[in-house]
């Protein structure tokens, strides 16, 4: 499965961990959506759709199978949301641009 996509709908400002909503396509025929970018304690890690159980946890709704692709996708989405906010600083995109995609 290949990685055909990276989109990033909305990025975040404020000094909360949560920086950047990210939709990624695989193979051109699937769309993942909700994928979070987080930032705590200096480090960048992804986090995946999840839904809240009853009992106040929350379950992801989908997540890789393997280590291996986990951090290809996790590298993939980062690296494009540095990108994409090279990009904003530089005038290139604006953030209200990206919420109208």
């Amino acid at each position: 499965m290949q990685i055909t996509d990276i989109k990033i709908r909305k990025t975040f400002n404020d000094d909360g961990p949560m920086k950047a909503v990210v939709s990624v396509t695989f193979d051109n025929q699937l769309a993942l959506h909700d994928v979070k970018v987080i930032n705590t304690r200096d480090k960048y890690f992804i986090v995946m759709p999840s839904r809240k159980n009853p009992d106040g946890t929350y379950r992801d709704i989908i997540h890789p199978i393997n280590s291996d692709f986990r951090q290809l996708l996790e590298k993939s989405v980062l690296d494009e949301y540095f990108a994409e906010l090279a990009r904003i600083e530089e005038g290139e995109v604006t953030e209200t641009e990206l919420l109208a995609e």
